[in-house]
């Protein structure tokens, strides 16, 4: 079975990350996508998030009844900074390929993440570009390393979402509707952010 683990805050999911990863699915004739929300992300360790539960929970209400996407506890049952190369010895255990699905600015700064030398041996590296993504600023050996995909991106931002909730803006089609209802539901991103 070949696999696909997109991470992320998921904070919260929209539109744009589940066209990207059905996207993306069939680019690489993916089996499956395993949706894993951070717990602590490395790379944002002083953003303040919405709960594990509530990020879990709305990933679960949007890939219901979808069969080739499943979402994954494993970073958030950590309890701590969630680290690329310890999630994929993990899974290494269950798939023998799996590819890390990750955003276009990422690869860029890829030599900043903890040892990835071993993540490029876990896993292939796919990048997600976008007609809307600036030229390769650089190349080093991890983006010559990578698999550069053109996705049927939709430019949506988490952010921009959380913002709009704040100042009472619309999220229509943004968000699935049952996203949306959950979040006004739940009172997200209502406090400053």
């Amino acid at each position: 079975m070949k696999i696909g683990i997109f991470g992320g805050t998921f904070d919260p999911i929209h539109h744009g990350h589940l066209i990207t990863a059905q996207s993306v699915r069939e680019i690489r004739k993916l089996d499956k996508i395993i949706f894993i929300p951070t717990y602590i992300s490395p790379h944002k360790t002083n953003i303040k998030t919405s709960s594990a539960e509530d990020r879990m929970n709305m990933i679960k209400i949007s890939i219901e009844g979808i069969d080739f996407f499943e979402v994954s506890d494993f970073e958030i049952n950590k309890h701590d900074i969630s680290y690329t190369v310890d999630t994929l010895r993990e899974f290494k255990k269950y798939y023998d390929e799996i590819e890390l699905i990750i955003g276009y600015d990422n690869i860029f700064k890829f030599y900043t993440w903890k040892e990835p030398d071993e993540i490029m041996n876990l896993a292939k590296v796919i990048v997600l570009k976008r007609k809307s993504s600036q030229p390769i600023e650089f190349i080093d050996k991890y983006v010559e390393r990578a698999t550069f995909v053109q996705t049927r991106g939709i430019e949506i931002s988490a952010t921009d979402i959380r913002h709009r909730v704040h100042k009472g803006l619309p999220i229509h089609y943004l968000v699935p509707k049952e996203i949306e209802k959950y979040i006004l539901d739940h009172k997200l991103y209502t406090e400053e952010i």
